[in-house]
């Protein structure tokens, strides 16, 4: 069969049943494993079974794959319980026989043997419903790749094919392998399972070291679509392992390749190495390894190669590092490590058995030796991957059991076929060794999955299980304790970079996402645990943070409050101001008939006190939060009341001038002010002007209050009516400004008037203070931001009504309460004539 022939493999087992005469049925049970060759294992019903064989190799030869070998036991042990069984298939019996697929060489040989007739003639039909193949079943092959080609086949003719170790996700596709069933997860089971425990480890760097054949570039595929779904775990590298023909040596390139590899696996930071390939090829590397001194890595087996014992019998492996794997759940099978070494004869072996007539089965003596030198270690591993192939006997023997109507007794004798066969096999559900056996929609039995740890240092059991993986939840539980080949058991660290502290995103470095620079968040921003790595988000506008948090903080809302030393001050001027003008108002009401009084206004004097006296009332309105109404206050009330008192004086001031220089030049335009009583048409042309100003002002800024960060301190929010209220108030002024400038002028005209009504230095002081206060109060919002703001607007309000309460009405007040003789008409009618002969 060629060179790959020297590698001992099990292709697959193949069941076969056939209804015969109830009292001579033979039955043929085709099992795959053996050194190289094709062999026939005949039973006629229990008698002793002997052995035609086919082709004769020498056994001494060939290398003894033990787990191949294993598996081929392992079928013959699920067969003879079947036969001895007293309720399941009662009355009928299996039997098996057994090819080597060599690998990969020999696949297409024995699966056309298997279809044809007793005959080897296979016809060429439309309809093979009714068509009768030499087996009825097929247990394996023991790889993805063969599986496959066999699959082709055998979903042809629908004839039921149970593989026991192949675990590529392409045998879910049921419209291209319709018969394809299996009793082990799929490979993406597998995948799911090594990528949640580099989750669990914080492992997000690695190596991939793949075999040269569809396992190894099928899962490396699947490993690497899995990754791309979560940039959390980047692969470092990724390499092909040379890929010898079985016992042959590697060829000076692959040699080199070899080399070159480990070069790459000694010089990467990455110390997690994912490697998907059959035990085969990996006896050549580890001894590279072995001689390349690697230590520190932390080995991931796939399936394939996690309970190899030939390779776990390279001891001096555990200085390389720690070694886990992926393998099917440990399940006891009671007798058959006894079952496995036991001789095929009774008496001592024939002689010359290891001769030509010889080949390596159950009666070979060097297999059986090789075997039994490691029965311990297969035995203290637990029963893994064989009972796949112990429950895959198992599902095809209930399923025959359903189908042929079996009883307690005996069994009916209708013709087995394939599809019907198939049918009650994807139907079977029962519990075997503790297990549920059962297929799902896509054809795989979901038994759990164990991830283990190589030991050397344990006698009872050198694959212990660290954890189990669960396919139905899709979820890695129970860990236990891993012992790790590091200075004091401490969990090796493959990362790319490491991890950023609480505060800092991720500043990617190259073409990898794992790996990556820390920086810290600014002020102002955070890094949001939940979401994106890469990126510090902003805080709301009402909150902050400091540099490198991972949340903001509410910030603090500044405003003028009650226990500030400024707001006392000004609280303080504000009574001052209130009482004082309370006080000119009794004063003004009691003498309200008297010349000084109708001298400095009359009526209007109270149009004048009456704003003053609710403008001090209102100064609370500048404390605390700012609110709607406060703000309107703020906006327009205040603003209103001023504006009203500055055109009282102003009209005041352009009257007496009136009076003493314009009365005789215009005396038409004197009558017509007096009859329509020109002052107050005045002050209510200017208030209503100054609320339309006011009005389009607030409709164009806001009255909701607002808070902007304090650009001193970040922390701080200062809370003000609106983002333009410096611009609104030196709007709103404007106009007083332009009254006062007016108001001015006209007692500057009427300052040689007599001193009863010469009230100009008054005037003057009154609006001379209003100007030079708003023009400061206007410079300094310009350079200041904040509460002192607020404090300055407050401040020169009350400043401003106290200067015209105090200004304007203060020496009228003292002149009445302390000159009574001078607030008499003799008196101001003196005063006038006097003025009078001065000027003539």
């Amino acid at each position: 069969m060629g060179p790959r022939a020297r590698t001992l493999r099990s292709l697959f087992f193949l069941l076969q049943v056939l209804a015969g005469r109830a009292e001579n049925s033979d039955f043929y049970l085709a099992g795959d494993y053996l050194l190289g060759g094709l062999f026939t294992l005949h039973a006629n019903m229990k008698s002793t079974a002997h052995l035609d064989v086919l082709q004769v190799p020498q056994c001494q030869e060939y290398d003894m794959k033990v787990l191949g070998y294993n598996l081929m036991q392992a079928m013959r042990f699920a067969v003879e319980e079947i036969n001895n069984h007293s309720s399941l298939l009662p009355g009928v019996l299996l039997g098996y026989e057994m090819v080597d697929i060599c690998y990969l060489a020999n696949n297409v040989q024995p699966v056309l043997y298997f279809l044809a007739k007793e005959d080897y003639f296979l016809p060429i039909l439309d309809d093979y419903s009714g068509y009768m193949p030499r087996v009825v079943a097929v247990i394996g092959p023991d790889n993805s790749e063969s599986t496959l080609t066999v699959a082709h086949f055998l979903s042809l003719f629908l004839l039921p094919q149970i593989t026991y170790s192949a675990i590529s996700d392409l045998l879910w596709d049921k419209l291209r392998y319709p018969s394809t069933l299996r009793t082990v997860p799929s490979a993406s089971h597998h995948i799911e399972a090594m990528v949640q425990l580099m989750f669990h480890f914080q492992w997000n760097w690695i190596v991939v070291l793949l075999s040269n054949d569809d396992y190894g570039r099928d899962n490396s595929q699947l490993l690497s679509d899995r990754l791309a779904q979560n940039s959390d775990i980047c692969i470092a590298f990724q390499e092909v392992l040379p890929t010898p023909e079985p016992s042959q040596a590697l060829t000076p390139e692959e040699q080199e390749h070899l080399h070159h590899i480990l070069f790459k696996l000694q010089q990467t930071t990455a110390h997690v190495v994912v490697v998907f390939s059959p035990e085969l090829v990996l006896h050549t590397f580890f001894q590279e390894v072995l001689r390349g001194n690697l230590t520190d890595t932390v080995w991931i087996a796939s399936e394939s190669w996690a309970i190899d014992p030939v390779l776990h019998n390279l001891t001096e492996l555990r200085h390389t590092g720690t070694f886990l794997g992926v393998t099917i759940q440990k399940v006891p099978m009671l007798g058959f490590s006894e079952f496995r070494v036991r001789r095929g004869y009774a008496g001592p072996p024939p002689p010359n058995s290891t001769g030509q007539r010889s080949t390596c089965n159950q009666d070979c003596d060097a297999c059986l030796n090789v075997t039994e030198s490691f029965n311990t270690i297969l035995t203290l591993s637990g029963e893994r991957v064989v009972y796949s192939v112990y429950s895959a006997v198992y599902a095809v023997a209930h399923a025959l059991h359903n189908l042929l109507g079996c009883g307690r007794t005996g069994c009916t004798k209708d013709v087995v076929y394939p599809w019907r066969l198939l049918e009650e096999i994807r139907k079977v559900n029962f519990s075997l060794l503790g297990n549920q056996i059962f297929f799902d929609p896509k054809g795989d039995v979901p038994l759990r999955l164990d991830i283990i740890q190589w030991r050397w240092d344990l006698s009872q059991n050198p694959f212990p299980s660290i954890a189990s993986y669960y396919p139905t939840h899709r979820e890695l539980r129970d860990l236990h304790h891993v012992s790790w080949h590091t200075d004091n058991n401490t969990v090796p660290v493959s990362r790319c970079s490491k991890n950023c502290s609480p505060g800092q995103k991720k500043k990617p470095v190259g073409l990898h996402p794992c790996c990556f620079e820390c920086i810290d968040c600014l002020p102002g921003t955070f890094l949001n645990q939940t979401g994106d790595e890469l990126v510090c988000e902003p805080c709301p506008s009402t909150t902050w943070s400091h540099q490198r948090d991972t949340s903001c903080f509410k910030r603090r809302l500044a405003f003028l409050e009650w226990h500030e030393v400024p707001t006392i001050i000004v609280a303080l001027l504000a009574i001052l101001g209130f009482c004082s003008t309370l006080a000119i108002m009794l004063i003004f009401w009691r003498h309200f008939q008297t010349p000084m009084v109708r001298s400095a206004g009359g009526p209007m004097c109270f149009l004048m006190l009456t704003p003053l006296l609710l403008v001090f009332a209102m100064v609370p309105v500048y404390v605390g939060p700012p609110t709607v109404f406060t703000c309107l206050c703020r906006q327009a009330f205040f603003t209103l009341c001023f504006t009203i008192c500055v055109s009282c004086i102003t009209v005041r001031s352009f009257q007496i001038v009136c009076v003493f220089k314009m009365a005789s030049r215009l005396p038409r335009a004197y009558g017509f002010w007096v009859r329509y009583h020109g002052p107050y048409v005045f002050v209510v042309s200017i208030t209503v002007v100054k609320l339309a100003i006011v009005t389009g002002n607030m409709l164009a800024t806001t009255t909701s209050p607002t808070a902007r960060t304090d650009p001193d301190d970040p922390n701080i929010m200062i809370a003000s009516c609106h983002p333009n209220y410096r611009n609104g108030l030196l709007f709103n002024t404007s106009m007083d400004l332009i009254l006062s400038v007016v108001g001015f002028s006209f007692a500057y005209m009427g300052k040689e008037l007599p001193t009863n009504y010469n009230e100009a230095k008054f005037i003057t002081l009154s609006m001379t203070f209003s100007f030079t206060s708003s023009i400061s109060l206007c410079t300094f919002m310009s350079v200041h931001d904040g509460v002192l703001v607020t404090i300055m607007d407050v401040l020169v309000t009350v400043l401003n009504f106290l200067a015209i309460s105090l200004g304007y009405f203060g020496p009228k007040c003292y002149m009445i309460l302390f000159y009574p003789e001078r607030n008499t008409p003799a008196y101001f009618n003196s005063m006038i004539q006097g003025y009078t002969m001065r000027k003539d």
